[in-house]
This record gives C-alpha cells, structure tokens and sequence, in this order.
C-alpha cells in the first residue's frame, strides 16, 4: 500500500468531515422514504460538499482561491446544519440525533475559520512583502 497522501487528507478538518459525513448519512437513513429524495437528496450532496471543497481549495495555487473554497465548505457546513433542523421540525428525525452532531459542526466550523483566517493571514502577509502583486 502506497503511504503517500494528497495535501487535504493531511488536514484535521478534513478527517473531521469525513467523519461528519459518514454520520449524517447514518442520519439521513431515518427520513420518511418520499423524503429520502428530497430534503435527504439535499443533505448529501450538501455533507459531500463539505470535503469535496476543502479537497479541491487544497489543489489550488492562490490563497484567494483556497479562502474562498474553505468559504464554500463552510457555507456547506452551515446548509447542512439547517436542513437538518428543517428535518427536525418536520418530525423526520429525532433531536437527539441532530445535538449529537452539533459539537461535530461547532468543531469543524471553528476548523474551517481557522484554516481560512491562517490563508488570509498567509496572503495579507505576501502582500506586504510583495506590494505589487
């Protein structure tokens, strides 16, 4: 088995989402069946959104292209946070399933803020050395 890694897989955050991920699926599987295409469509492909975007800002060479994907994976985040709530007050799942995950999002959102603000940090500093750019 080859031990070498992309950039992104390398990242806490991104670990953490994964993790995130597989969960919310776990949850998703408890909507009502003419849900499972509709609200639960919506909160997969907004959960894959989370480690799709921080995968693909990794990829990139600008910093500003890298904050405004983690910007992307955190709005992704917060999607998936509220169309959760939406299943709760809906009735579709359980509220106990829903605070279980919340230190998950709490978690990866101050991840998410902290990678970005590190990429701002990054770029306002390289502007400093280099004005002109």
């Amino acid at each position: 088995m080859n031990n070498e890694k992309f950039s992104f897989e390398k990242l806490d955050v991104y670990t953490e989402s994964r993790k995130l991920v597989r969960e919310v699926y776990e949850v998703v599987k408890q909507l009502p069946a003419d849900e499972k295409f509709a609200l639960g469509s919506q909160i997969r492909r907004a959960a894959v959104s989370i480690t799709a975007n921080i995968a693909e800002g990794s990829g990139r060479n600008s910093l500003k292209e890298k904050i405004n994907f983690i910007g992307i994976a955190f709005g992704s985040l917060m999607e998936v946070f509220s169309e959760l709530q939406t299943a709760l007050d809906l009735g579709y799942i359980k509220e106990t399933s829903l605070e279980k995950l919340r230190p998950q999002f709490i978690i990866i959102s101050k991840m998410l803020s902290g990678l970005r603000n590190h990429f701002i940090t990054s770029l306002e500093s390289s502007h400093l050395k280099h004005p002109n750019h």
